[in-house]
């Protein structure tokens, strides 16, 4: 086991949540390969997300716009904005490729938005390029959302 490689990935991932909990969506959109693509598929099982229906499906226009929405306060379905916390755990490299690394862990969401709190949890499983000396980019981050096919609510910040 590469523990260097994994401790690298593993902040950079650490990071990335902590920026989503923090609402620091402009320096989140700075972490993505500029093809990068931010999938939640509803079907937990399939691998050809381009021909099957996701909750989220985003490049980086798409994603750009996601964040748009979750910052404007024009959104009903983000008013009032939730609180989140996300813990990150059990990352493990599946694969290094040398300028892409996959880590594949797990996510518990928890959420506090109108009087409520919301949980998701889910497989995630992230392509990283090398970016520099000692940087990462998302080339790809599909969250598998362990009730994707059960009936869902507050979705609308599931980064």
């Amino acid at each position: 086991m590469d523990t260097e490689l994994l401790n690298s990935a593993t902040a950079f991932i650490w990071a990335e949540a902590d920026m989503l909990d923090h609402a620091e969506y402009a320096g989140w959109l700075e972490l993505w390969d500029p093809k990068g693509l931010y999938i939640v598929p509803i079907d937990p099982q399939t691998t050809d997300f381009a021909n099957t229906l996701n909750y989220a499906h985003d490049d980086a226009d798409m994603r750009a716009k996601r964040v748009a929405r979750l910052a404007s306060g024009d959104s009903v379905s983000t008013q009032p904005q939730a609180r989140t916390v996300r813990n990150v755990s059990r990352l493990r490299v599946l694969k290094d490729e040398g300028t892409t690394v996959t880590i594949r862990g797990a996510q518990d969401l928890r959420d506090f938005r109108k009087d409520g709190f919301h949980q998701h949890t889910a497989d995630v499983t992230w392509e990283l390029a090398r970016h520099g000396d000692a940087g990462w980019r998302i080339r790809s981050k599909v969250v598998r959302l362990i009730n994707s096919a059960d009936t869902l609510s507050t979705l609308g910040y599931v980064l």
